[in-house]
C-alpha cells in the first residue's frame, strides 16, 4: 500500500524471503499462499482506511483457512501498533517501518547478511531508488515525520552500488525517491550532496533516464538544475511539491518560503533547465484558507502553467502542528469545490501543453503492450502518475524496455499518441 518508498522495502522484503527458498507473489488479488505480508500506509485519512479494509479482508482469509500467517509492516503499524494488535488479533505480529527485516528471524529464518538485491516488481527496465529515509522538514499538516523520525540518508557509495547492480540486471531508469532529496547529505556532513550524487549516477555506463523525486523550494540545490542541464540522461524534470502560493498560507504552514521566493524559483528553473517539466502537489482548504487564498492559488496556477500538478484538499492529521492547534474550519464542500475549480484550470493547461507536442521527435521507452497500443513514456513522464504515449501495434514490433524515436501526432488531456520512426 501507499507510495514507491513503502514499495521498495517491500521489494527488499521478497528479496529476503527468496534467498531464504521462499516463492514470493507480489500484491497476489486471490490471496492463496501459506503467508501474506500487508505493506501500510498512514499518510492520510483515505490511505489509513485503505490499508485497514486490506488488512480485514486478509484477516478472514486467514479465518477461512486461506491463509496461515498473516503480517503486516509499513507506515499505519509504525504509527498504531498498539491500537491495530487490539482490534484486529487475526494478525500474526505487526512491524513497523524498520524492523520489518525481523519478519525473517520471527519465522525461524534470520538472514546472515542483509546484502541482497531487490526484487523489482516494477518492469525490469525501471526501478525506485531510495537515497534516504525520514524527514526533518515539519510542515504544520504533515505527518510523515511523527511516523518515520528525522532524515537519513543512505551512504553514497551503496546507492552507486545498487544502481550498478540494477544495472546489471537490465535497469535502464533509475526514479531517485525520498521524502525530501533535496537535504540529502546535510545529516552526514551539513552539506547538500544531491548534485553530486545525481552526477556519479549520469556517469554510470547503461544509466539512460534518472529523474528526480521529491523536492523541497526552501534552499533549493542551484547545482542540480546545472547536473541536469549538462547531462543527457538526467531527465529535464523535478517533482517538488509546493502546496500553496498565499503568505498567509504558506506560514500557517510552516513551509519557510514565501510567495516572492517561489514565484523566483520557478523563474530560476525555467531560465536554466530550458524545456523543464516540473511536477507539484498543491493543498486546498487548510484551516484558516480564505477565498482570497484561493484566488491567489489560482492565479499562480494559471502563471506557473505546470506540466504536470496533482491537488489534495486538506485532511486533519493526529499528533500535527495543525491538528493541535488550528480548528479545521473550511467546510466539506468548500474544499471540494475549490478542488474541482484548481483541477478543472489545470485540465485545460494540461491539454495546452501536451497538444505543443503535436508534430515533435520525442525518444519514448516502451513500458508495456495493452490492447490496441503500446504504451510508453517520454523523459517528462513518471510511472502511473504522468501522461504516457500510445502507439499502435500494427505499425512495427515494439519491445518492452526500449527506447524508440516516436513522432507525436495526436494529444488528449493526459496523453499523446505516436508513430514511430527512424533517425
Amino acid at each position: 500500500m501507499g507510495c514507491s518508498k513503502n514499495l521498495v522495502d517491500s521489494e527488499t522484503l521478497m528479496s529476503m524471503f527468496e534467498a531464504k527458498g521462499y516463492h514470493c507473489v507480489h500484491d497476489s488479488k486471490n490471496p492463496c499462499g501459506e503467508i501474506a505480508v500487508i505493506n501500510t500506509c498512514g499518510f492520510i485519512q483515505d490511505a489509513k482506511e485503505e490499508s485497514i479494509n486490506t488488512i480485514l479482508e486478509f484477516a478472514q482469509a486467514k479465518e477461512e483457512g486461506r491463509l496461515k500467517k498473516l503480517f503486516v509492516m509499513g507506515c499505519l503499524s509504525q504509527r498504531y501498533q498498539n491500537e491495530l494488535e487490539a482490534e484486529i488479533p487475526q494478525v500474526d505480529k505487526f512491524y513497523g517501518k524498520f524492523n520489518y527485516k525481523q519478519l525473517l528471524t520471527d519465522l525461524g529464518s534470520p538472514m546472515e547478511t542483509c546484502d541482497v538485491v531487490r526484487h523489482i516488481t516494477t518492469p525490469r527496465h525501471y526501478a525506485y531508488l531510495k537515497i534516504s529515509e525520514g524527514c526533518d522538514r515539519h510542515c504544520a499538516y504533515c505527518a510523515i515525520p511523527i511516523i518515520t523520525g528525522k532524515h537519513v540518508s543512505r551512504p553514497m557509495e551503496e546507492i552507486l552500488q545498487e544502481v550498478r547492480q540494477l544495472v546489471a540486471d537490465g535497469t535502464t531508469e533509475f526514479q531517485v525517491i525520498a521524502q525530501e532529496l533535496t537535504y540529502y547529505g546535510v545529516d552526514i556532513d551539513g552539506r547538500q550532496h544531491i548534485a553530486e550524487l545525481v552526477e556519479r549516477m549520469a556517469e554510470i555506463p547503461g544509466v539512460k533516464w534518472i529523474r528526480l523525486h521529491y523536492a523541497y523550494p526552501t534552499h533549493f540545490p542551484w547545482e542540480l538544475l546545472r547536473v541536469m542541464r549538462e547531462h543527457t540522461n538526467v531527465c529535464n524534470y523535478l517533482d517538488i511539491a509546493l502546496q500553496h502560493i498565499s503568505d498567509n498560507m504558506l506560514a500557517r504552514m510552516k513551509r519557510n518560503v514565501t510567495k516572492e521566493e517561489t514565484y523566483r524559483l520557478i523563474e530560476r528553473m525555467r531560465e536554466e533547465v530550458p524545456g523543464i517539466h516540473i511536477r507539484t502537489t498543491l493543498m486546498v482548504g487548510f484551516p484558516g484558507e480564505t477565498d482570497e487564498d484561493f484566488e491567489e492559488l489560482m492565479e499562480f496556477t494559471r502563471w506557473a502553467r505546470f506540466e504536470r500538478m496533482g491537488a489534495f484538499a486538506y485532511s486533519e492529521e493526529d499528533g500535527t502542528y495543525s491538528a493541535d492547534n488550528y480548528e479545521d474550519d473550511v467546510p466539506e464542500e468548500v474544499k471540494q469545490r475549490r478542488l474541482d475549480k484548481l483541477m478543472a484550470l489545470q485540465q485545460r493547461i494540461s491539454a495546452e501543453i501536451e497538444a505543443e507536442k503535436v508534430g515533435k521527435t520525442l525518444k519514448v521507452v516502451i513500458d508495456r503492450k495493452e490492447g490496441d497500443y503500446y504504451v510508453g513514456r517520454t523523459e517528462f513522464c513518471s510511472p502511473e502518475v504522468d501522461p504516457e504515449v500510445l502507439i499502435p501495434v500494427d505499425e512495427r514490433q515494439l519491445r518492452v524496455g526500449r527506447y524508440y524515436n516516436v513522432r507525436i501526432v495526436d494529444s488528449e488531456e493526459f496523453d499523446l499518441y505516436g508513430t514511430t520512426i527512424n533517425l
